[in-house]
């Protein structure tokens, strides 16, 4: 018998990814105290530690996810939800780096629009292509959630950046085509994201995302439909 036959490698590297998360989430943590006793100091490069840290933590949270997935081990807890309150969890979570980057960061949405959703699983999603929208945009990104007349509640973000690049929009999120490890930007947040939409159904309908260039604030829109 081999060495490595007792060994479930998926299973250890769930395991890591697990405590990996839990260090970073730690760490996260300690900047944010350090950001809040030195709020009159702070500079842009305790920002960006905290913005890398946040980074990690979500792609770690993401993969872990991911594989639970792969492996049919995860289902949504979806719930009655306000859209109010998944959009300021993720205000709450990005402010400071908002701030420490002299960004601008707002929300337009109803106080009483209600979705069903995974809020955790939501707001892990919609953060993570604000954290793409703090790296590009020039000085403000709009959060917002409205209903369609089609039966789905509709969240966006868009920001004043150079837009999405070309092969973005021509992909499919879900496709392999979108991970692109030569352009410096791999789409693996996209695919996270859109994989968490798909898990969410109602009916005969299905979360979905959609990515453009034409939002008033002239750079990219994501939006996140769930039914």
């Amino acid at each position: 018998m081999k060495p490595s036959e007792n060994i479930n490698f998926p299973a250890i590297l769930a395991f890591s990814v697990h405590e990996m998360k839990n260090s970073l989430s730690s760490i996260n943590n300690l900047i944010r105290h350090l950001t809040q006793q030195n709020q009159l100091n702070a500079n842009k490069e305790l920002g960006q530690l905290e913005f890398e840290a946040n980074r990690m933590n979500n792609n770690l949270m993401q993969l872990l996810i991911l594989y639970k997935i792969d492996e049919s081990k995860f289902t949504p807890n979806v719930d009655e939800c306000f859209a109010i309150d998944i959009l300021n969890a993720v205000v709450e979570q990005q402010a400071s780096l908002f701030a420490i980057n002299s960004l601008e960061l707002t929300i337009v949405c109803a106080e009483n629009l209600i979705c069903y959703c995974d809020s955790h699983l939501i707001i892990n999603a919609i953060t993570t292509v604000v954290n793409n929208s703090q790296r590009y945009a020039r000085t403000k990104v709009l959060l917002s959630a409205v209903a369609e007349e089609e039966g789905y509640v509709r969240f966006s973000v868009e920001d004043d950046g150079a837009g999405y690049p070309a092969h973005f929009l021509h992909s499919n999120a879900m496709d392999n085509k979108v991970v692109n490890l030569s352009t410096g930007s791999t789409g693996l947040g996209l695919f996270f994201v859109a994989t968490i939409a798909k898990m969410h159904v109602n009916g005969d309908k299905k979360g979905l995302i959609t990515l453009n260039n034409h939002c008033p604030l002239g750079g990219a829109k994501f939006s996140l439909l769930l039914p």
